[in-house]
Parts: C-alpha cells; sequence; structure tokens
C-alpha cells in the first residue's frame, strides 16, 4: 500500500510510519514541520518508499493535492492535544485543527476513491465516563470536557457518519496514553508523557523526579502502530471503532526504574515533600479501556509491557534520543 499519514511528523504518526515502511509499504508524511532528526536518521533505509509534505492541514487544497497524488489509504493524525491554557487562549486553532480539517480530508478520499481511512481519536473521548467505570468498552457512553476531548469525540460522529452517507470505509481508534520513541515537547503538546519527560532528564543528566506514581493503562507507540497497521491491511473490519490500549496497568513510576536501571547513576523516584519534581504526571484517574475488539477480532494485544517497553525504548533512546 501507499499511506498517506496526516500528522506524520507527530510521535505517534512516526511510529504508524516507521511500522508500515518496515512492513514494505510507500508512505507519505504530511505535516506542518519536518520530522526530526531521529526519524530521518531511523527513516534512512526505507529512503525510496518515504516522501515528504510540509503544508498544514486545515488548507483544503494542500490536502486534496496531496491525496489526489496517489495512494490508497489515509491515516488522519493531525491534532492539538490542548491543556487548560491553551482552550482558553486558542480555541478556534483546536477547531481547526483537530475536527474542521476532517471534512476537507474525507471529501478528497473519497473523490480519489481511498480503499480505507483510519482516524486517531482517544481516550480522552470517554471524558467524565472515564472516572465512573473501571473498563471502558467503546460502547461506554462518553462525556468529553476539554477541547481536545470534544473534537476527538467529535471527529469520531462526523467520520461514522460521512462514511455512514457515502458508503466510505472510516475506522476510528481510541488510544490511550501513548508514550514511546520520537516523542518531544513542545508545539502542538502540552501534555507530554512522563515516560518522555523521564527520558529528556537522563538526556540532560539530572534526576527524574516524579509528582506522581502515574497508574495507567500506558500504550507504548509501537503497539499502536502495530494495531493502526493491522486495520490499514485488514480485509474489512467488522466495526468502526476499536479502542488501541493495554490490557495491564502500571505506573510511570515503576517505567522510570526500569529504564534507570540500566542506566547507572541516573536517578528517577518520587520527588520528597522538600524537592522540586522534574516530571509533571499528566495522568487523570479513569477506567481501563478495553481492548476485547482487537483481541476477539484479530487476536491482537500489546505485546510491550512495563519491562519490554523500558528495555525498547532504552535501546532505542541510546541510539537516537540523546540528541
Amino acid at each position: 500500500m501507499h499511506v498517506l499519514i496526516f500528522g506524520g511528523a507527530g510521535f505517534v504518526g512516526l511510529n504508524i510510519a516507521q511500522g508500515l515502511l518496515e512492513r514494505g509499504h510507500a508512505v507519505t508524511i504530511f505535516d506542518a514541520a519536518a520530522p526530526p532528526d531521529a526519524a530521518q536518521r531511523a527513516f534512512a533505509p526505507y529512503r525510496e518508499r518515504l516522501h515528504l509534505v510540509q503544508g498544514d492541514v486545515t488548507d483544503p487544497n494542500a490536502v486534496a493535492a496531496a491525496i489526489g497524488n496517489g495512494c490508497d489509504a489515509v491515516v488522519m493524525g493531525a491534532a492539538i492535544t490542548a491543556g487548560p491554557e491553551r482552550d482558553a487562549a486558542d480555541p478556534e486553532r483546536i477547531l481547526a485543527v483537530n475536527l474542521l480539517a476532517q471534512v476537507p480530508i474525507l471529501q478528497a478520499a473519497r473523490r480519489s476513491g481511498i480503499r480505507r481511512v483510519v482516524n486517531l481519536s482517544s481516550a480522552a473521548s470517554y471524558g467524565a465516563s472515564g472516572q465512573r467505570y473501571q473498563v471502558l468498552e467503546e460502547t461506554t457512553p462518553c462525556e468529553p470536557v476539554s477541547l481536545y476531548a470534544i473534537t476527538k469525540f467529535a471527529s469520531e460522529r462526523v467520520a461514522a457518519r460521512l462514511s455512514d452517507l457515502w458508503s466510505t470505509d472510516v475506522i476510528s481508534v481510541r488510544l490511550s496514553a501513548v508514550f514511546g520513541p520520537f516523542e518531544r515537547g513542545g508545539g502542538v503538546r502540552d501534555t507530554p508523557s512522563p515516560q518522555a519527560l523521564i527520558a529528556a532528564c537522563c538526556a540532560r543528566g539530572e534526576a527524574a523526579l516524579l509528582t506522581e506514581p502515574g497508574d495507567k493503562d500506558w500504550i507504548y507507540a509501537v503497539d499502536v502502530a502495530d494495531a493502526v497497521c493491522l486495520l490499514l491491511e485488514a480485509g474489512k473490519p467488522q466495526h468502526s471503532l476499536y479502542n488501541i490500549s493495554n490490557a495491564a496497568t502500571f505506573t510511570a513510576e515503576a517505567w522510570g526504574d526500569a529504564f534507570a536501571q540500566a542506566r547507572p547513576g541516573f536517578v528517577c523516584r518520587l520527588a520528597r515533600d522538600d524537592e522540586t519534581p522534574t516530571v509533571p504526571v499528566f495522568a487523570p484517574i479513569r477506567g481501563r479501556l478495553s481492548t476485547n475488539r482487537l483481541a476477539d477480532e484479530f487476536g491482537w494485544r500489546a505485546r510491550f509491557d512495563c519491562a519490554a517497553s523500558a528495555e525498547h525504548f532504552g535501546r532505542w533512546f541510546d541510539q537516537y534520543g540523546r540528541d
């Protein structure tokens, strides 16, 4: 396949791109930003099957040109992961990127006969419901609160409605708390994972002092890529919405300890009362996302638990993540 990834220079998009390239597919990354140096070095063996397009996802002409250039499938991953401050300061841009840009993409995909579109949504869609249920199924009622959550949930409903009206193939996936290779702060990501902040502390040679343990169903970005690739390659999935998460929960503190054990001299622990934390943990309490749909239909389960993801990420970090 030739897959076009909107928001492909974001860290989830880059992991999906790498997963597709490793499976022999061609990839076009469409993003306002260029991929970071680490991605350009990691993707060097796949240059012949990798194309880069810098453009604004809110520009319908740029979107139509990218899709019309020839591709088989599209991943909609462009998003601003906004915190409360950005919600208050720039709601128009959040809505434009996270939701309004979706319709021109779907229209262009329909005109070009795209086989499948995968829309990257979020566990944030569950919103306040996530605090009332221990396990969140795709059928659990949603009560999104933040603009990010509202736009993600709305993107699912818009995609489902237009897919039904146009008889097109659009699948939405709700991602749990994602961390892993290529994650970086700033730009459009206001709430970086504690794992990324722990790694940044290590790169700077300072202790990682966490505000709280951060118990959650963390999902490694490589597992997300595997699931998205599976859905892109599948003949005809039974559902239009899937959770992508980890069956087991673990803490960011435990992950940081596993990461630190392979790096003598690096300290990662909870901050004491008399210390200034260096790693804020953005991990609001919610239920765990059920992955029964993916498991029952495709036999998919996340491969990376706490120890395995720390070991895999550590090898990636030593090769690419210290810059």
